[in-house]
């Protein structure tokens, strides 16, 4: 269940929110006016979240490369990187 807090919370107990976001790593909801206005997170949270959608790029742009045929086996990869140390 997602926390939800309004902006007056926010302003009027910053540190509790920010224990809440330290404690759970799951954003809490904002709203501004009774609607939703922001999502919060942890520094860590972000940079967990943001490392797992440069993950699922990078997953997604090699099963596009296997689809298109762009990939070579691995012994003849790891081949070519011993040669390049080599030099």
């Amino acid at each position: 269940m997602p926390t939800i807090k309004s902006s007056a919370e926010l302003r009027n107990n910053y540190n509790q929110i920010s224990e809440l976001c330290h404690t759970y790593g799951e954003p809490v909801f904002i709203t501004k006016n009774g609607k939703g206005d922001l999502a919060i997170m942890s520094v860590e949270a972000y940079e967990a979240l943001t490392g797992k959608l440069e993950l699922y790029r990078l997953l997604k742009e090699g099963l596009e490369d296997v689809s298109a045929g762009r990939t070579k086996p691995m012994d003849d990869a790891f081949a070519e990187i011993r040669g390049r140390r080599k030099q």
